[in-house]
């Protein structure tokens, strides 16, 4: 990759104001002990987005808002036949989450747009800043429903249909706060040239090298199923031990069981992740056996044979667990994404910029983006920013101002780069193309000469 044109190479992101924006956007959803609670389409969810409607406006954007409520914030560029340049996140947050997860994202996005205004340089491709909505999925799962609805994975219909836990559906929220846009929710129809996405990293990978960025190599194979475990509902006092159909006890084997599987031999050298972290049992009196229970189990590793193997695995000794107890299981996948490999020349331009500030180190998320989705359809690329401990979804989520501002430095000047690739593919095309037409021409001129 090479160097930045002069007009580019000379910008430069503000750290201070980079660090303020961030604590701005979060006066809307924040708790107490300094965490965020910011579910997707409730009311400071919709304070949020007026925020940032307004925010980019004064950067010189307009806007588009699609049917399941994404906010496309597009500042223009010289040649506005091309779709914008993307740099994407999210503003929902956990119920007990952070200030830095999905928003830095958007805050690093904003202040692209903020150094363009205030230079008065106009990019050759547009530039979006998009917030997605419902990245999280906390209220209203599964997770990354907006770009997936987008990406076309899920239909519109299916993204208004999701509920809560109250049965309030995402569509209903949606129009209440009026974001249900009049854009359909479609790369084909509303496509982006490209998408860059700033994420914390979540994990302790960064933190631990000491570097406050990394290039994301790309995002693993993750897999999320629905577990029923059936047995029969008994006196705990006048039923012996070895009389039990006992589900919450067949269960609790089967989660120490994926343990197990997930943290030894081959499958635990290649980063493989088994969890079991959502449990209900009932009927919930304490003198009853449990006699029925409902788990989700989430598996995760770089390697999509890795999680079939795991998944193989655990069904085979769940499927043991349940006739040493006499339990009926059922198994079911309800969300796969396979392992994902960003786009070379975008993480080309990342690894450039990044360079510039000493940072080279590479990664791969072990969380799931929207870039997920977006990689499907456009060249797609992530940066990480390093967070304290490695800590994420909880309210001491925590990243340094100095690492934020780091973030959105590299940021800029990666898309800024890549700004500098379009301009190339699409004007030297052009210029051959004319020279070949003035070529055309003069060998037409030759030869009428030559024939008088």
């Amino acid at each position: 990759m090479g160097p930045m044109n002069a007009v580019y190479s000379k910008l430069r992101t503000n750290a201070a104001r980079v660090n303020s924006t961030i604590h701005e956007s979060c006066q809307w959803g924040s708790t107490p002990d300094g965490g965020m609670n910011r579910l997707t389409a409730n009311d400071d969810d919709k304070l949020v987005r007026d925020w940032f409607v307004a925010t980019t406006k004064t950067y010189g954007c307009t806007h588009k808002i699609d049917a399941i409520g994404n906010i496309f914030a597009i500042r223009q560029g010289q040649n506005n036949t091309l779709p914008p340049i993307a740099i994407e996140s999210h503003l929902d947050t956990q119920p007990t989450g952070g200030r830095y997860d999905g928003i830095l994202g958007v805050v690093c996005g904003l202040e692209v747009l903020k150094v363009l205004h205030e230079n008065n340089v106009t990019t050759y491709a547009p530039v979006a800043v998009v917030n997605w909505t419902n990245e999280e999925g906390a209220r209203f799962p599964p997770c990354m429903l907006g770009s997936g609805v987008w990406a076309e994975h899920f239909t519109t219909e299916y993204g208004h249909s999701r509920v809560d836990l109250a049965g309030i559906t995402l569509g209903r929220e949606l129009k209440r706060i009026g974001y249900v846009g009049p854009e359909l929710a479609s790369f084909k129809t509303n496509p982006i040239l490209a998408h860059f996405e700033v994420h914390i990293e979540q994990g302790p990978i960064l933190d631990k090298a000491s570097l406050p960025v990394g290039v994301v190599r790309g995002v693993q194979s993750m897999k999320w199923y629905n577990l029923k475990v059936v047995g029969r509902e008994a006196h705990t006092g006048s039923t012996p031990m070895d009389r039990r159909s006992d589900a919450l006890l067949g269960a609790a084997k089967m989660i120490v069981e994926a343990n197990r599987i997930s943290t030894t031999g081959h499958l635990a050298e290649r980063g493989a992740r088994a969890t079991i972290a959502v449990i209900n049992s009932s009927p919930q009196s304490i003198n009853t056996i449990a006699g029925d229970v409902q788990m989700n189990l989430d598996l995760r590793s770089p390697f999509d044979e890795d999680v079939a193997e795991i998944e193989r695995q655990c069904r085979e000794s769940f499927a043991r667990i349940s006739k040493e107890h006499e339990l009926s299981l059922t198994f079911d996948t309800i969300w796969t994404s396979p392992a994902v490999s960003f786009n070379e020349t975008m993480k080309q331009c990342i690894r450039s910029s990044a360079a510039e500030l000493k940072c080279n180190l590479e990664l791969t998320s072990g969380a799931g983006h929207d870039s997920v989705y977006t990689s499907k359809h456009v060249p797609t690329a992530m940066i990480f920013v390093r967070c304290r401990d490695g800590v994420s979804h909880n309210p001491s989520e925590y990243t340094e101002p100095e690492d934020c501002a780091a973030g959105a430095e590299v940021l800029l000047r990666a898309v800024l780069r890549y700004d500098d690739h379009v301009r190339r593919e699409h004007t030297i095309p052009l210029a051959n193309k004319e020279f070949d037409e003035v070529l055309e021409k003069t060998s037409i001129v030759t030869e009428v000469q030559v024939e008088a």
